[in-house]
């Protein structure tokens, strides 16, 4: 029953992305860097939805994604519309890949080394759903510091 619990917070954190994105009063202040804050809304959005499409849609789902994560950091003024769309893949594709994984799988180990030492699959799932979620809270205060 985990699988179904992921993919709700999955899916509800990535609508969440949509809308802090869509909130920005500007496309230019998507971009913004301010003082000690190296990561702007925009290559964070980059980062999250070349995560989620590398770690669960290539490595898990087989979807045949290239990722290139310098680039998630490096690009800039990418469109907003460019953005959300981005993010509606990355939920299609998470809704794809879990709705065909079985749920023994969770306890398998993970295909691929991400961390010091192999993890199963369920406990790489529940990483990528915080990480997500530590992300979209920088993103958050980043859109309402550039607010004030």
């Amino acid at each position: 029953m985990q699988i179904p619990v992921l993919k709700q917070l999955f899916l509800r954190d990535l609508n969440k992305l949509k809308q802090e994105i869509s909130a920005y009063k500007s496309e230019q202040q998507l971009w913004v860097v301010d003082k000690n804050i190296p990561n702007c809304a925009g290559n964070l959005c980059l980062h999250l939805t070349g995560n989620l499409q590398h770690f669960i849609g290539t490595v898990i789902g087989k979807t045949g994604y290239v990722r290139d994560r310098p680039a998630e950091f490096a690009l800039k003024n990418v469109p907003r519309a460019v953005l959300l769309q981005q993010v509606e893949e990355t939920a299609a594709v998470i809704t794809a890949v879990l709705d065909k994984l079985p749920e023994d799988d969770l306890d398998k180990t993970y295909p691929i080394v991400v961390f010091e030492a192999a993890t199963t699959t369920g406990y790489m799932l529940t990483h990528l759903a915080v990480h997500l979620g530590y992300h979209l809270g920088q993103i958050n205060y980043h859109r309402r510091l550039l607010d004030i």
